[in-house]
């Protein structure tokens, strides 16, 4: 079975694909390496254009939706 998930707020829409590639390109920016991802969890809020993720339960951040 295939999957998609998108966000959708006040004309914006976003892929969760999308938001999953920009946390990993911050991961990899910052020194990291993609198979060090064990758990991502995502935070969608699309009233502040914004996502929050938390990788391995450790680091958090926040990322811009557009």
């Amino acid at each position: 079975m295939k999957a998609s998930v998108f966000v959708e707020y006040q004309g914006f829409q976003v892929e969760e694909k999308e938001i999953i590639a920009k946390v990993k390109e911050l991961w990899v920016n910052e020194g990291n390496k993609i198979k060090d991802i064990k758990d991502l969890s995502l935070y969608i809020k699309p009233e502040e254009n914004a996502a929050y993720y938390v990788i391995n339960d450790d680091i958090s951040g926040k990322i811009d939706l557009q």
